[in-house]
């Protein structure tokens, strides 16, 4: 696997615990929507603040617990579009101490551009491929 070009800090909350002191399950979830958004952001993305603007749905999601997380540990999630479809993208995620580099967990979606107005899947649009493919050095249309 390539890389990570891109990584976002998180600090794990005591609120995200479940009752064994563990990372919530679902919490990582949410932890990779929080990296995602950050990566569109970094690009340039998504500049309104509007989800109804973003642009994108979420088709699927997959995830892979590796080790468990405790309060206190540092995380960062490292995310990249693996592949640039016509109107979908694959991202990968990676949970890891940025210290030590353990894995806690390792996760895949598959995103659809989406006219949020009109109801309906698009094209991905050519600032979203142009930016994208450059930064994660992939050809703009993968199949």
């Amino acid at each position: 696997m390539a890389a990570f070009r891109f990584y976002h800090p998180l600090e794990v909350r005591y609120g995200d615990l479940d009752p064994q002191g563990h990372l919530n399950n679902a919490k990582y979830m949410t932890y990779m929507e929080q990296a995602r958004i950050s990566y569109l952001k970094h690009l340039g993305l998504w500049e309104s603040g509007s989800f109804l603007d973003l642009g994108i749905i979420l088709a699927d999601a997959r995830l892979v617990y590796r080790a468990a997380v405790h309060y206190g540990d540092p995380l960062r999630v490292g995310v990249r579009i693996s592949r640039l479809g016509n109107k979908s993208m694959d991202m990968l995620y990676i949970l890891e101490n940025p210290q030590t580099a353990q894995e806690y967990a390792s996760g895949s979606s598959v995103l659809v551009a989406y006219d949020y107005h009109r109801q309906q899947s698009i094209l991905i649009p050519d600032l979203w491929r142009n930016a994208i493919s450059t930064f994660e050095e992939i050809p703009p249309i993968s199949t």
